[in-house]
């Protein structure tokens, strides 16, 4: 098969990819319903900060500690069964606990935990086994049926929380099952894995992180002011739309990093949103400018889904051990939901809208200049083979027209 690495079972590969897809559809469905018990119990603010606190502290340090707990067993299989049962288990907690502050601080922490804890060791299998010139295109694919994956749970369970707990902890279940049955490949690592400050003393790693820190922190500003200025019905509305494109260019700019390279997809997608912005803050109370800003922010979405979330820190790493670049590119985006869970409607209410997305305009066509300094992490071999061969495809084409 063209897309793995060397001769490899396909049963295997496919159980690494179906371990992302399993994980992020997991937590992206059980992070809705959590937020949505939250918000029905009617916390205080301290107490409400607190909960989402534990949350995304839990996540951001067992994802740090990932690749260090993983050592401590003989096999990284092994680490990931006991990862999957403690997802397992905290997708059932919430039904045998009331809400208060402190049973839900316990459900978050240990949702936050679950996601975090074995994410970069699952990350590392994936790019342990795609060969890194079509890391983008699978990665866009699953990106896809993660975001299906996501709406038809949300069908199935029509807001009804018991519903979302049993589906979300079965979910969970059929990834450890799937797990007893196929095993994922497990490839022969080359070397040490990098520490992380090998990591960030990488100028490479820094060109790349800085535009990704930038933008999740410009989008949690803005997210919140768009509540504010155009309602949170219209803005819930229009996100429906933006998550179809979103789906979809998932799927196109995976393909397009990797025929034309990272870099230069991930800086039209920080052009386009910087546009985006730049309308926004012109003509805020147009609804070209919001229906503008809608398509152009799927599309941005849709690419560093699958660039900054996928691909990205598995390239970098080369063939050394990933899982460590891929715990540290994954807290600049689950920061931003911190942010704009915690402090999002402060900012909303006090921030002028013409001046936020003024900024944010700014910022984001500033966070394009790290990225012109960085080294593309496709092998500029891959990128001419294939321009080699689409030149080779069309002139078969032309020759066969005139024959």
């Amino acid at each position: 098969m063209v897309l793995i690495k060397d001769k490899t079972p396909v049963k295997k590969v496919f159980m690494n990819i179906f371990l992302v897809v399993n994980t992020f559809i997991w937590y992206f469905f059980a992070f809705a319903s959590l937020r949505k018990l939250i918000e029905n119990a009617n916390l205080s603010f301290f107490e409400t900060s607190t909960i989402w606190t534990f949350n995304f502290g839990g996540a951001a340090i067992s994802a740090i500690s990932s690749t260090k707990i993983a050592g401590w067993f003989k096999q990284r299989i092994s680490f990931i069964y006991m990862w999957l049962f403690i997802g397992f288990l905290s997708s059932l907690t919430p039904i045998f606990m009331d809400a208060t502050p402190l049973n839900l601080t316990l459900v978050s922490f240990l949702h936050g935990v679950s996601f975090g804890l074995g994410m970069p060791i699952c990350m590392e299998y994936f790019a342990e086994t795609i060969k890194v010139e079509n890391r983008g295109r699978i990665g866009g694919i699953s990106f896809f049926v993660i975001a299906i994956g996501v709406f038809l749970l949300s069908i199935l369970t029509m807001g009804n929380f018991i519903a979302e707990v049993l589906i979300s902890a079965t979910w969970r279940g059929i990834g450890l099952l799937a797990l007893f049955f196929i095993k994922p490949l497990e490839k022969t690592q080359k070397g040490k894995a990098p520490s992380y400050i090998s990591i960030l003393n990488s100028r490479a790693f820094l060109f790349y992180i800085v535009p990704w820190w930038m933008f999740c922190l410009v989008n949690y500003i803005c997210v919140a002011v768009l509540f504010e200025f155009f309602g949170e019905d219209f803005v819930l509305f229009s996100s429906v739309y933006e998550s179809i494109l979103m789906s979809v260019f998932a799927v196109v700019g995976g393909y397009l990093a990797d025929a034309i390279g990272r870099k230069r997809i991930a800086i039209v997608g920080f052009a386009m949103l910087g546009l985006g912005y730049a309308v926004l803050g012109i003509y805020p109370r147009l609804m070209f400018s919001w229906y503008f800003y809608t398509v152009v922010d799927g599309i941005a979405w849709g690419i560093f889904y699958v660039i900054f979330l996928i691909v990205l820190w598995g390239d970098l790493a080369s063939d050394a051990p990933s899982g460590n670049f891929y715990a540290l590119g994954g807290l600049p985006f689950l920061l931003s939901h911190f942010l704009r869970i915690i402090i999002g409607s402060y900012i909303g209410e006090t921030i002028s809208v013409y001046t936020i997305f003024s900024l944010a305009s700014f910022f984001l066509f500033l966070a394009v200049f790290p990225l012109m300094y960085a080294p593309e992490t496709l092998p500029e071999k891959k990128i001419r083979e294939r321009e080699l061969k689409q030149y080779i495809e069309k002139a078969k084409k032309i020759k066969k027209k005139y024959t």
